[in-house]
Parts: structure tokens; C-alpha cells; sequence
């Protein structure tokens, strides 16, 4: 099955086609150690799979300029005409992943403060795409930048290549066109997610949601040579999180799986982490363009996730399942509440592409709250969106989290 679940999955299906200031962490203050854990009214025996947080979604981007905007739409049709290039097999799961008629500009019309703006703000999701880059300078020099300034563009949003100069894993959206970030590289990410969760330890887990961009698209002329996603670039992802974060701060398979000899029974049966045991830890879960079918390389030599730190997005039945993404509550929410009942963490999304803020929509977010998944992302934290409405995404209740609600409820 194709996997359409991001706006970089779509543009792949125009590929034949042919070419077409970082932000700095604000500073906390530090919580009073003797101060009581956030989210309080929640019972400390509370499985964190009964949680329901908000998330953001491409936590780390500082938009896209709108000249480059611009440009995209000049060159790519809507989404809806991209589906006559979709083979008729793979339609239904286009439709469902894209299910509003946007431009690519309209896609790429959000943008955020820095993570740690976000994290104040009661977000308690965070999603972080992952891009190779072993030897650096892969994403240096972006093909839309170029391409702009040859014609005589120079005020363009502000864009540092020097943190993309040295190797390792690099965070943005697409190379080429969507790559202003707030923490440019993995290690400044989890830095500022690191630094945040020392000065506030009593917060509810954080949910990090990976994206190994393992596909890249090419659509501009003179577009950047990806560096392939490979075993490596996976044990690195690992490495950097154990090495930053600390393996005593993370809630990983093992820590699930327990006695069981496979990760989903441990799920089914309910053992994953009560909020007591989870409070100042991180969960980590990484989608892939593969992830589903159970042929990711993150799984290579560690079967079912034996000693890997981070869940895997998965279908029921798979000896990993734990993680599932399901981001259309409009047109899967009964399935969303199956998953859930069953003990399976579900992502789903509030708003898709920014339709729903364009023309102040609050269906999906209300689908998604109803549904119980745990993780709502949205990209409308705040007022002032690029269309003029009022639509922002909040958390029923006001808090950090609530007790995610199930039928009947």
C-alpha cells in the first residue's frame, strides 16, 4: 500500500514531472522542585495510554517564504489534481491522508515559535522530521533559494546554512523547499526538549514523533543530492537520542514488552507505563515511507524492537504494533476507537494541510478529540494564521492532558 501520509509523500507522485535566523530556545524558568506535577488531577496509576495530549505537527519549521510558496503553485497542481497521476489501487488511501483540494502553498502556510515556546504552551507532542546527511552540507545550499536570487529576489525569510555544515542527522521538511527550522540539526532538538524537561520534571510524557525522510523529491532544478536513509542512519537516530536525552528519561519497547515475548501482546494486555512511573520521560515514535509493511531498516537486527528506542508505526497484528498513525478521525474514526480500546497509541490530526484553518473548520478537531486517540497534532497553536481566521487547536480542558475519553463516554 502507498504510504500518503505526508505532504513530501504526495509530491513524490509528481516527480516525473521533472524539476520544477534559526529561532533560539527561549529560556525557561526552572520549576520548583516541591511544586505539584502538572496535569495533577490525573491519578498517578493512570496507563499513559489513557492520555490525550496536543501535539504540533513539523514542530521545528519556521515556514516557507512566500515567494517559494509561490513558485510551487506556479509549477504543481492542487491536491486533488494530483490524484490523476495515483495508481487506482492506492486512490482511497491518497484521498483518505489528502482529503482536501489545497495548493502546495496553501500545505506549507503554518509555521511556529521554537520548541520550547510550544512546550510552554501545554504541547505536549512534538513531531521532528529526520533527514540524512553523514558526511554535512547536504542541505546547505536549497535549489529554491537559488533559483529565487538568480531572479533578482534578495529579501528573502532568513535561512543560516552554517548549522547544516557538519555531519549528522539534519531536521526539516523537504530539502530544496520547505527547510527553515528552529533546531536545523537532531542534537539541537533534543537539546532544547532535554533542557525543557530538566527545568519542568514533574510534566506528563512527551510524545516525539520521528520522520525518516527516506524518499526525496527532486521536484526543483538543481535539486540537492539526499543522502540515502540506510541501517546506520537508524542506529544513529538511537544513539543520538540515548546519548542526549539519557536512556533513565526514555519509555522505549523493552520498557513495554516486559515478560512478553512479543511487543503487541504486552500492549493488548496493558502494560504499558502508568503516569507516575512516565512523568518527566520521553516516548519516541518514528514513522517511515515503509514503516507500515513491517520492511523498515529500523527493524534489521532488532526483530519486534528488541532494544530499539523508539515505536514504530505499525497495523495491528504486527509483532511490534504499539504505534499506529491514523490521521483522518473524519473518515476512520469508529477504527481509531477500536485501536485505542485495545491499547494501541494513536496519532491522528486536528487539521490536514490547513484546510480546516483556510475556512475555519473545527469538524476533524472535534472527530479527533472524540476519537480518544492520544496525540491531536494540529499546526494552529495560536491566533493569527495565514488566512485570517480565528481557528486555533486547544486541548479540551485546558491542561496539559486529560484522560483521553472512550465511547460512551
Amino acid at each position: 500500500m502507498m504510504r500518503s501520509h505526508t505532504l513530501g509523500a504526495a509530491l513524490l507522485c509528481l516527480a516525473a514531472i521533472g524539476p520544477l535566523a534559526p529561532v533560539h530556545a527561549q529560556e525557561s524558568e526552572p520549576t520548583d522542585a516541591n511544586a505539584p506535577p502538572e496535569a495533577a488531577q490525573l491519578p498517578g496509576d493512570l496507563p499513559i495510554n489513557r492520555i490525550q495530549v496536543l501535539g504540533t505537527h513539523n514542530s521545528y519549521s519556521l515556514g516557507t517564504d512566500p515567494r517559494v510558496r509561490a513558485m510551487l503553485d506556479e509549477r504543481i497542481p492542487s491536491m486533488h489534481k494530483i490524484t490523476a497521476s495515483i495508481p487506482a489501487e492506492a486512490l482511497e488511501e491518497f484521498r483518505t491522508a489528502h482529503p482536501n483540494d489545497v495548493t502546495i502553498g496553501e500545505a506549507l502556510s503554518y509555521r511556529y515559535t521554537s520548541l520550547t515556546d510550544q512546550l510552554e504552551r501545554g504541547v505536549r507532542s512534538l513531531e521532528i522530521d529526520l533527514n540524512a546527511d553523514p558526511q554535512g552540507g547536504a542541505y546547505a545550499d536549497p535549489a529554491a533559494y537559488r533559483i529565487l536570487r538568480a531572479q533578482g529576489v534578495s529579501d528573502l525569510a532568513p535561512f543560516d546554512p552554517a548549522p547544516l555544515a557538519e555531519p549528522g542527522l539534519k531536521v526539516l521538511h523537504m530539502p530544496d523547499i520547505d527547510f527553515r527550522s528552529s533546531c536545523p540539526t537532531f542534537h539541537s532538538c533534543l537539546a532544547e526538549m532535554k533542557a525543557w524537561s530538566a527545568d519542568n520534571p514533574g510534566h506528563v510524557p512527551i510524545f516525539v514523533m520521528l520522520e525518516a525522510k527516506v524518499q526525496a523529491l527532486g521536484i526543483l532544478p538543481g535539486s540537492a543530492q539526499v543522502p540515502p536513509f540506510t541501517p546506520a542512519t537508524y542506529d544513529q537516530i538511537d544513539r543520538d537520542i540515548l546519548d542526549i536525552i539519557g536512556r533513565e528519561n526514555v519509555i522505549t519497547p523493552d520498557d513495554v514488552r516486559g515478560d512478553h515475548s512479543r511487543l503487541e501482546d504486552a500492549v493488548l494486555a496493558g502494560e504499558w507505563p502508568d503516569l507516575a512511573q512516565a512523568r518527566g520521560k520521553f516516548v519516541f515514535l518514528l514513522i517511515t515511507a515503509t514503516g507500515k509493511n513491517g520492511a523498515s531498516d529500523y527493524l534489521i537486527g532488532h526483530p519486534g524492537l528488541r532494544e530499539r528506542v523508539a515505536f514504530l508505526d505499525s497495523v495491528p497484528g504486527q509483532d511490534f504494533a504499539a504505534f499506529i498513525l491514523n490521521d483522518n478521525a473524519i473518515d476512520r474514526g469508529d477504527q481509531i476507537r477500536d485501536q485505542v480500546a485495545k491499547g494501541y497509541l494513536v496519532r491522528t490530526r486536528a487539521d490536514i494541510e490547513t484546510w480546516e484553518a483556510k475556512v475555519d473548520d473545527m469538524t476533524r478537531a472535534r472527530a479527533a478529540f472524540a476519537s480518544g486517540a492520544q496525540i491531536v497534532s494540529t499546526d494552529f497553536i495560536e491566533p493569527g494564521n495565514a488566512y485570517g481566521t480565528p481557528y486555533i487547536v486547544e486541548l479540551p480542558g485546558g491542561e496539559p492532558a486529560r484522560i483521553a475519553p472512550r465511547p460512551g463516554d
